[in-house]
């Protein structure tokens, strides 16, 4: 092998490197160029990134699982208020955009972050426990209330820059954890921590700030101290409304070095006992809820558990999907008493039938099938009777003030249009109403509105097809209609008259074989009166008689046959009147509310979906 002299590396640009190389590294080819370049990159992962980097492109890693059930539930819930903007009120549907728009923005941010918020009364040692976690007096401290007037904010690793330009936390109040064990503890890299304001400042902007901020954090850290972890402002306007953000919640118990013997565990339990009211669910033997514990950020007795605790949520990374979880359940509770219905709602069968009995009783369906039955018996009558019969209804009939039909019209009542229009209102309320039984407020209300928007004008359309199929007292009777432009079902046309049956020419002959021997007996009857027939008196009347006879028990006869027909005739005129005015109410009532009540199914489902991967159980 060839040693390297000292010539050889005096060798190059003359600056004592080979190669000319300043960094005395030894490049005479391709591998080298490689190995350098590896090196290059290697430096680069290795290295931090500096501020200005950081904040201009901070590194973003999968929110959660595409298959998760997370992103399912807020696209149910986008289209559920989507769905829903038509319906509802925008107060009743604010809440659930809200959710929406935060969870998108704060999936837009860093996953690898996860940001706590410290919270609690004033004097309750919020900002010592702060500074004892970050290792360094970060948050100032005092007797002077209050001490904390805007939010602080600690980060462990960089690229959270995002997350706390929406939290509004002044880059001056930005800060990174002492060097020290916990700076550099493993389990803590991707913390924010943000010192909050009191909440039960005096000041209304600090109040505000603790509002706003809670809103946007992924979990929460209340301390509270023995004198006021009790105090009804805690509990009613944060922990009992937030109950179903358990998973993501810490309450700790500070200051229990000012308690002597047993008192903390006393009030720890105590402290555990209003959780449980406020319905905040505990995490105690392995369960999710909320993380309870005592301590003293003072001397640092418990401290390092609680760092423990919050290290092993913050390597979970699972605190931001929880939240917003938690926050869907939230929105989703308070959109339960517009979507959850009791019982089933809908249409059924029954309802329909009893909508379409109602109309066909309002537009005389059942008095239309008895003239019609009455007509065909008269046409019926009229061919196979006697002439005799026949010529006395046609006197009966012929126009006299007295005749049967001109009562008959006589006897319509005044009110009729009026009963009529009142049965047609009633039958939409009935159905109206039993169609929105159960519905949430909102949805009955549309249902309504449906039913009586299309029976606008029903009435009239009713009228319109009594008119056409020849019911009796029908006519003019909505106050006219123009038929020309008319939209209601065509009843296929009425024959002016009844239909014949094969055998009535036959009746007729027979009735007319009757009515000849009556006259030919009786003629004969004359001839013999008169002399110009011989006498005999026995076969002429018996021939008459056998006329006058014959022809009562034909009419019977015929009678008697065309009962069925009649009927069956009655029913089929009763039976297309009744269709077309159930078709007319479907078409009018019946197909709008149940498009509403489909509506509704739609946006059910999508609660139900919304609903169904719920972390609280709500």
């Amino acid at each position: 092998m060839t040693a390297v002299t000292d010539e050889d590396h005096g060798k190059g640009d003359g600056t004592g490197k080979p190669d000319g190389r300043a960094d005395g590294r030894w490049d005479d080819g391709l591998i080298a160029r490689r190995a350098a370049a590896a090196e290059a990159r290697e430096a680069e992962e290795t290295a931090p990134p500096t501020p200005a980097e950081d904040d201009a492109e901070p590194q973003v890693e999968a929110y959660a699982p595409a298959d998760g059930p997370l992103p399912t539930r807020l696209d149910a819930l986008r289209e559920l208020v989507g769905l829903s903007r038509a319906r509802l009120d925008r107060d009743t549907l604010a809440e659930a955009g809200r959710v929406l728009d935060e969870a998108a923005a704060r999936q837009r941010l860093s996953s690898r972050h996860t940001v706590i918020a410290v919270a609690g009364a004033t004097g309750s040692g919020k900002s010592t426990l702060f500074n004892a976690l970050a290792g360094a007096p970060i948050s100032d401290t005092g007797l002077r209330r209050p001490t904390t007037s805007q939010p602080i904010a600690c980060s462990w690793t960089d690229g959270a820059a995002g997350l706390l330009d929406r939290l509004a936390v002044p880059g001056r109040l930005r800060r990174r954890p002492h060097p020290g064990p916990a700076a550099f503890d493993e389990t803590l890299q991707g913390l924010v921590l943000v010192d909050l304001p009191d909440h039960d400042s005096a000041a209304t902007e600090h109040r505000d700030q603790v509002d706003r901020v809670l809103a946007l954090v992924d979990a929460v850290i209340w301390v509270v101290d023995p004198e006021k972890y009790a105090d009804a402002a805690l509990h009613e306007r944060y922990l009992r409304p937030l109950a179903g953000h358990a998973e993501v919640t810490f309450v700790v118990l500070n200051q229990t070095d000012r308690l002597p013997g047993e008192a903390a565990d006393l009030v720890l339990d105590d402290l555990r006992r209003l959780l449980d009211e406020d319905g905040i669910a505990l995490g105690e033997h392995g369960e999710p809820g909320a993380t309870v514990m005592s301590l003293s950020a003072l001397t640092g007795d418990g401290v390092p558990e609680l760092r423990e605790m919050i290290g092993r949520f913050v390597s979970d990374r699972t605190a931001a999907t929880r939240r917003l979880s938690a926050d869907v359940d939230a929105a989703a509770a308070r959109l339960r008493k517009v979507y959850v219905a009791e019982g089933r709602p809908g249409l059924g069968e029954r309802a329909r039938e009893e909508f379409t009995d109602r109309l066909a009783d309002a537009v005389g369906a059942a008095a239309a099938g008895q003239a019609a039955e009455r007509e065909w018996r008269r046409n019926a009558s009229r061919a196979c009777g006697t002439p005799w019969l026949r010529l006395w209804r046609w006197y009966e009939n012929r126009g006299l003030p007295g005749s049967l039909d001109r009562m008959g019209q006589a006897l319509t009542p005044p009110e009729e249009e009026l009963t009529a229009r009142q049965r047609v209102e009633q039958a939409v309320r009935i159905v109206a109403a039993d169609a929105a039984d159960g519905l949430p407020g909102p949805w009955a209300q549309a249902v309504r509105e449906a039913a009586f928007a299309g029976a606008q004008g029903l009435p009239e359309a009713l009228d319109e097809l009594a008119v056409k199929a020849g019911a009796p007292g029908a006519s003019k009777r909505g106050g006219g209609t123009e038929t020309g432009r008319s939209t209601v079902p065509q009843l296929g046309g009425r024959p002016p008259k009844p239909p014949r049956p094969k055998w009535w020419p036959a009746a007729v002959l027979a009735q007319a074989s009757m009515t000849l021997l009556q006259i030919f007996g009786g003629l004969w009857l004359v001839g013999q009166i008169i002399g110009v027939l011989e006498p005999g008196l026995v076969t002429p009347a018996l021939i008459m008689l056998a006329g006058v006879v014959g022809g009562p028990l034909v009419e019977w006869a015929c009678a008697a046959a065309i009962r069925g027909p009649a009927r069956r005739y009655g029913q089929d005129a009763e039976r297309r009147l009744r269709e077309a005015a159930a078709g007319c109410g479907r078409a009018r009532v019946l197909d709008p509310v149940a498009a509403e009540l489909v509506r509704y199914r739609e946006v059910r489902e999508r609660y139900v979906t919304v609903t169904e991967f719920s972390t609280t159980g709500r």
